[in-house]
């Protein structure tokens, strides 16, 4: 039987982890965009307030004579010994505009080397027009690494234009910190976003063991191994539980009053025809053919009332027979009934097999399959039980000489007997195929692989 799925298809358990893990990954993407854009501009105003600093420091340290003429005081130039490490990374130049209008180091810390400072001509252009206001960049510095800068523009009375003030301080550590902290917030997310769905997993695994539990217990019912469903579930579910037994209950009544209607119709037929056959009497051509209609309205009454008999049977939840004692109770009897013929009828069957068949059905289908085999036996029966996944194969094998083909269909047909000459209901054995089909199951007719003669093989579903 195929057990409830925790995570099949088309099941709550899926939906509810599939949005849980979708507006978790939401939730958590966006806390990391959030927090990782946070700690960026935090580490980043950290190294723009460094520059300012240093651009002020740079402030104090121009100056320009009389005759216009740039001078740093080195007393108070930016002290930082990486100015004056070529390429290490800090830099400070102080620009001016040319006879040719493009800007000029006038004067610059050793760091910068033969290089230059990133900054387009149109944008000292913008810095020089607004004296005071610090502007901001990225670029690349003279050693390739990246760079943050800062621009200011400052007035010098003994000159007339501004001079400009550039500071550049390489950000790959600002940069690589950034990056840290993302990876490290992104696979603690995960990690949170893993261990919440593991846990939400946990939680709909205990969540929804009762709808577990109800599964097993309607199929033990099916199956026969109970009546009603146990009555200890939570709160929740309870009403389910207590409706599916009323349900049972209420199956269990209807199917209680078809058998008590087929009785009771078996019981209102019987005396009327039981009256007709004897007062058909006579020797008439008149008696005889009433005689023989009575005859074959007693046998479709008998078919038909079986019939419903076995589809009320059928529809009940829960039924279930062993077969093995079913099959050797008929061997023995079978074993008596044709002592004079010397049959054998012997069973091969393994214990606890049991089928979802009511007891009655089950011989009714055995015995008329047994009959029919020791009729046409020359000396041995044999009735086999094998397991063929869920469903059981009965197979009732003789060593007569067996049908043909098309024998085999026509057996199978209402009204035909295997035996003509030997007495019977004539309904042939299309019972079998009908109470076979009513508790899903197959009824064929092939031929005997060890003894030679006739199988009548039965497939049921196992309970």
């Amino acid at each position: 039987m195929k057990r409830f799925a925790i995570i099949s298809e088309n099941s709550l358990a899926r939906r509810l982890m599939g949005s849980a893990g979708v507006i978790g990954m939401v939730l958590l993407g966006g806390i990391v965009l959030i927090l990782s854009t946070l700690y960026t501009s935090q580490i980043v105003t950290i190294l723009d307030n460094e520059l300012d600093r240093t651009v002020t420091t740079l402030q104090r340290a121009v100056d320009a004579d009389a005759s216009g003429r740039i001078i740093i005081d080195a007393d108070r130039e930016p002290s930082d010994p990486f100015f004056e490490t070529p390429l290490s990374g800090r830099y400070w130049a102080v620009l001016m505009r040319n006879e040719a209008g493009r800007f000029m180091s006038v004067a610059q810390s050793d760091s910068i080397w033969d290089g230059d400072l990133p900054w387009s001509a149109e944008t000292l252009d913008a810095i020089a027009q607004t004296p005071g206001q610090t502007q901001r960049a990225d670029g690349v510095g003279p050693g390739g690494e990246p760079l943050r800068m800062v621009g200011q523009a400052m007035i010098l009375s003994a000159l007339d234009q501004p001079v400009v003030l550039v500071v550049g301080f390489d950000r790959s550590e600002t940069d690589r910190g950034s990056f840290r902290f993302t990876l490290i917030l992104t696979l603690t997310m995960a990690a949170l976003g893993i261990g919440f769905l593991t846990a939400l997993l946990l939680g709909i695994r205990s969540a929804l063991a009762p709808l577990r539990r109800i599964e097993a217990d309607i199929a033990d019912v099916r199956a026969g191994r109970r009546t009603l469903m146990e009555t200890d579930y939570p709160r929740e579910v309870l009403p389910l539980n207590l409706e599916l037994n009323k349900l049972l209950e209420h199956n269990r009544g209807i199917v209680e009053r078809a058998k008590t209607h087929v009785g009771n119709l078996a019981h209102a037929l019987k005396t009327p025809l039981a009256v007709m056959k004897n007062e058909a009497t006579g020797k008439t051509p008149l008696d005889d053919v009433v005689r023989r209609q009575i005859g074959a309205m007693h046998d479709n009454v008998q078919h038909y009332l079986k019939r419903a008999g076995a589809a009320a049977r059928a529809q009940t939840v829960g039924a279930r027979c062993e077969v093995g004692p079913v099959l050797d109770d008929l061997a023995r009897l079978f074993n008596k009934l044709f002592a004079e013929r010397q049959i054998l009828v012997s069973v091969d069957c393994a214990p606890e097999l049991h089928v979802r068949l009511e007891k009655q059905d089950l011989e009714e289908i055995a015995g008329n399959l047994l009959e029919n085999a020791c009729k046409w036996a020359d000396s041995e029966v044999c009735a086999k039980v094998r397991v063929s996944g869920a469903m059981l194969d009965i197979w009732i094998d003789d060593d007569g000489p067996g049908l043909s083909p098309d024998g085999r269909i026509a057996a199978l047909k209402r009204g035909v007997r295997l035996d003509e000459a030997a007495p019977g209901t004539g309904l042939g054995l299309s019972i079998v195929t009908e109470l076979a089909d009513l508790y899903e199951g197959t009824f064929v007719l092939d031929e005997a692989p060890d003894l030679g003669g006739l199988r009548a093989s039965l497939r049921l579903p196992r309970a």
